[in-house]
């Protein structure tokens, strides 16, 4: 498994990079999962709204957008857009630090390339409650 991290058009310094890569590959074993290459990609807003309308039909902004890449005989992997202006802008709202926030968003992408969904009630809830369990991971 590989990790790959970028940012596009977006000041950011991500931190704790080794420790972070160290759990979510946690996150994939305990899922019985082998994935071949993670892609990450830090952005903006207005880069993500335009992903979102140009690939999704959805006109909103979004702290992620995650799409699997399924190759034929070739490990699963994906790509993982996270906006870091709704990280910041999500972890002001819900009072937690700006990391706490961008390691939920990280699990929450990798959760859905493991296959967890989240567009109705039961899905989400059952997504926030597996990233609550891995977020306590992380933190111990």
């Amino acid at each position: 498994m590989e990790f790959f991290f970028f940012k596009h058009e977006v000041k950011f310094v991500f931190r704790q990079k080794a420790e972070r890569i160290a759990w979510l590959a946690k996150v994939l074993k305990k899922e019985q999962r082998k994935l071949g290459t993670l892609n990450f990609i830090f952005t903006n807003d207005e880069n993500i709204l335009q992903i979102n309308k140009d690939f999704l039909s959805h006109d909103y902004y979004t702290d992620i957008i995650t799409f699997p890449m399924e190759i034929p005989g070739v490990p699963d992997g994906g790509e993982i857009y996270i906006s870091i202006d709704r990280v910041a802008d999500n972890a002001q709202q819900m009072g937690v630090s700006f990391n706490d926030e961008l390691d939920r968003v990280l699990v929450h992408g990798v959760l859905h390339l493991c296959g967890y969904k989240d567009k109705t009630k039961a899905q989400e809830k059952e997504m926030r409650a597996m990233e609550e369990k891995y977020l306590l991971i992380r933190k111990h």
